[in-house]
C-alpha cells in the first residue's frame, strides 16, 4: 500500500540503508579469506564495482551480477530474447568502472522447469549482449529448481545472473576514484530507460495500474515493451577513452545502477558532488513519478533519470570525452561538478531547489 506521502524504493520492499549493513557486515566476513592464495594478492575485495587481484603485473578484476525483477517482466511478455544483453551489460559495466576491459564471461539460468525454448532465447540475448561488450562466453550452468524458481506460469519462471572476467595491464591503469579532485568535472551519458534497476517500484506502480500492452502519456512503447528495452551498454567507449588516458585522463567512471547517484559516493567519500544539470523526469521516468506518486528527490535516488553511465575528468579532458562518446552515437554532457572536500556527499539541483541525495 503506498502511503500518503507516496512512493519509496524502501515501501516496494527495497530498503538501500538496510543493504548498505549487509554489505558492511560481509565485507568483514570476507575479508579474512583475501590472504589465502599464494599466488595471487587481492589489492580490492569489496566496495567498489569489482574485486580486484594482482598476479605478477596484471590485475584481474573480477564481478557477478544478475537483472534483477526484470526477469518478471520478459516471463509476463513471454519475451526472452533480451533479458541476456542486460546480464552482459548489468556485468561488463560495472567492471569498466574500475579501468578493466571485460574479457570473458559465464552465466547461470535456473528455471522452474525444464524448457528448452527459454534457455535458447536467454542465451540469444546473451551472445547479442557479447558482441556489444566484444566479451567472450567460456561456459556456463543450467538448473532446473522447480521449488525455488517459481511464478504465476512456472513453465515460464527463471532467473539469470553472470560472472565477468576484466584485465587491467597493471596497477597504473587503474581507475579507483583516488585521483578525483575538486573541481573536476562530471559527465552524464544517457540511458536507454530504466535499464535493470528499480523495478520492484517501477512494477509495483506501472502494472499496478496499467496492462502490460497500455501505452500512457508518458511512453512512445506499451509498457511491456518500455520494460524490457536493453541496458545500454558502454564498453566500447569506456575502453577507448582508458586507452587515451595519456591525452584525455580521466579520474572516475560510474554506472548508475541502483541507488542511482548515490552511487558516486563509491568512487570517492571525501568529496562532494555537486549534480546542477541532471535531466528533469521524461518518458517512463516522468511515468513512474506522476502514478506513484513518487517525489522528486526520491527518483533521483532510485533511477538512473536518464543518465546510465557517468565520467569524472579534469577540465582539459571534457571536450574529448564529449567528442568520443558522441562517435558512438551516445548523447555525453556535463551535468555537475566536484566542487567541495569533506566527508563525502551527493547535492542534485532539482526543480530549482539543492538537495541532499547522499
Amino acid at each position: 500500500m503506498i502511503s500518503k506521502k507516496g512512493a519509496t524504493y524502501r515501501s516496494a520492499g527495497i530498503d538501500l540503508k538496510t543493504i548498505q549493513k549487509y554489505h558492511r557486515a560481509i565485507e568483514k566476513l570476507i575479508s579474512s579469506t583475501h590472504r589465502l592464495s599464494s599466488s595471487a594478492k587481492v589489492i580490492s575485495g569489496f566496495g567498489h564495482y569489482a574485486g580486484l587481484i594482482e598476479i605478477d603485473n596484471k590485475v584481474l578484476a573480477l564481478h557477478s551480477d544478475g537483472v534483477g525483477s526484470k526477469v518478471l517482466v520478459a516471463q509476463l511478455m513471454h519475451r526472452f530474447d533480451t533479458i541476456g544483453i542486460d546480464c552482459i551489460a548489468m556485468n561488463a559495466n560495472d567492471i569498466i568502472c574500475l579501468g578493466a576491459e571485460p574479457v570473458t564471461f559465464i552465466n547461470y539460468i535456473a528455471l522452474g522447469s525444464s524448457n528448452n525454448n527459454i534457455v535458447t532465447e536467454i542465451v540469444k540475448g546473451l551472445v547479442k549482449g557479447s558482441e556489444l561488450a566484444r566479451v567472450s562466453i567460456v561456459g556456463g550452468e543450467t538448473a532446473v529448481l522447480p521449488d525455488i524458481i517459481t511464478g504465476s506460469d512456472p513453465d515460464n519462471a527463471f532467473d539469470l545472473s553472470g560472472t565477468i572476467l576484466g584485465l587491467v595491464n597493471g596497477k597504473e591503469r587503474l581507475v579507483l576514484g583516488n585521483k578525483i579532485e575538486v573541481g573536476d568535472i562530471i559527465l552524464g551519458i544517457n540511458s536507454s530507460g530504466l535499464h535493470s534497476n528499480g523495478y520492484s517500484l517501477a512494477r509495483r506502480i506501472l502494472l499496478g495500474k496499467y496492462s502490460l500492452h497500455d501505452r500512457p502519456k508518458y511512453l512512445s512503447n506499451s509498457i511491456g515493451e518500455e520494460m524490457l528495452i536493453p541496458t545500454m551498454i558502454y564498453v566500447g567507449p569506456v575502453v577507448n577513452l582508458l586507452k587515451r588516458s595519456s591525452t584525455a585522463p580521466v579520474h572516475g567512471l560510474a554506472h548508475i545502477t541502483g541507488g542511482a547517484f548515490t552511487k558516486l559516493l563509491r568512487l570517492n567519500n571525501k568529496v562532494r558532488y555537486n549534480l546542477k544539470a541532471l535531466p528533469p523526469p521524461d518518458g517512463v521516468f516522468k511515468q513512474i513519478e506522476i502514478d506513484g506518486p513518487v517525489g522528486l528527490k526520491e527518483m533521483y535516488k532510485t533511477f538512473n533519470m536518464g543518465i546510465g553511465f557517468c565520467v569524472i575528468a579534469p577540465k582539459e579532458s571534457i571536450d574529448a570525452v564529449i567528442k568520443l562518446f558522441n562517435q558512438y552515437q551516445m548523447q555525453c554532457c556535463e551535468i555537475g561538478i566536484v566542487d567541495e572536500k569533506g566527508k563525502g556527499q551527493v547535492v542534485a539541483t532539482l526543480n530549482g531547489k539543492q538537495e541532499t541525495l547522499a
